[in-house]
């Protein structure tokens, strides 16, 4: 995957062009504040995936959870932003962020949607495979009622990647969505590739194979992502820190993944509650 050293000097030409809030504005005649040193910004923003952590994981995660719930769960992750996540990345792309960057979301965005790095297969299609495995039919997936709190975190990422300049489409999506609360370990490990027998280990030890007795055949999803995926949450905090131009965007930056955060909180309570499920 393309390293992001060469973004260090991105300008609010580059970067920030597309810096649509009042917040962001500059006051003629004022000194600009020092922005946050990049170890400062990065923290920030780990602080907050810290936080992206959900009361309901371990019963999802768990040998108890039914089948019925985690359809529930997996149609609402699919509706969300499974089935139109590469769609997502493109309008980021389309902002024509630097070329490091364009090409970092390329190969995102080319994977995503065809597999042509992993198995020959879009991610949506091995999702779907996954859910076949565990006896769910593909129309099971297709015109889902999204739950209100799921409508509001979707309208988010729309907002976000429609409305917003590239760093902070970037932060939401590349950042929190695609990331976790482990995120602050990957990148101290610096996500090497895996070789074919961790991958295989990773499979085994997955939840629905180890509790609801998904074959392994049905986890090429897991595979995709173990094998094309070292290294892109460092990738994602470096192009991140590097493109957010002043402290100003950089406080911009944070209030989006705080807000992704917030929602998805919401969201993920929704889901709960919607499979019979209490804190």
């Amino acid at each position: 995957m393309q390293p992001f050293r060469d973004l260090t000097g991105i300008g609010a030409d580059e970067g920030g062009a597309a810096l649509d809030d009042r917040a962001l504005r500059r006051t003629p005649g004022r000194r600009r504040p020092r922005p946050l040193a990049p170890a400062q910004f990065r923290e920030r923003l780990l602080s907050i995936m810290d936080r992206k952590n959900h009361w309901a994981w371990p019963a999802f995660s768990g040998p108890d959870i039914s089948a019925a719930q985690l359809k529930v769960h997996f149609q609402q992750e699919f509706a969300t932003y499974v089935c139109d996540f590469p769609v997502l990345l493109a309008r980021i792309h389309a902002r024509n962020p630097p070329p490091a960057v364009r090409r970092m979301l390329a190969e995102n965005i080319y994977e995503e949607d065809t597999g042509g790095l992993s198995f020959g297969r879009s991610h949506s299609e091995l999702f779907l495979l996954m859910m076949r495995g565990l006896g769910f039919s593909e129309p099971d997936f297709k015109n889902i009622r999204f739950l209100p709190a799921a409508r509001a975190y979707r309208a988010w990422l729309d907002r976000v990647t429609l409305q917003r300049d590239w760093v902070r489409a970037a932060a939401t999506m590349a950042i929190f969505v695609e990331g976790s609360m482990n995120d602050r370990a990957e990148i101290l490990h610096h996500g090497d590739s895996k070789t074919e027998r961790e991958i295989e280990d990773a499979v085994r030890r997955h939840p629905l194979v180890r509790y609801h007795g998904l074959p392994p055949a049905f986890m090429d999803l897991t595979r995709a992502h173990q094998k094309v995926e070292g290294g892109h949450r460092h990738h994602a905090y470096a192009m991140v820190v590097a493109g957010a131009d002043g402290l100003r965007h950089q406080q911009a930056v944070i209030g989006c993944v705080e807000k992704s955060l917030k929602l998805w909180l919401r969201y993920r309570d929704a889901v709960a509650r919607a499979c019979g499920l209490a804190a």
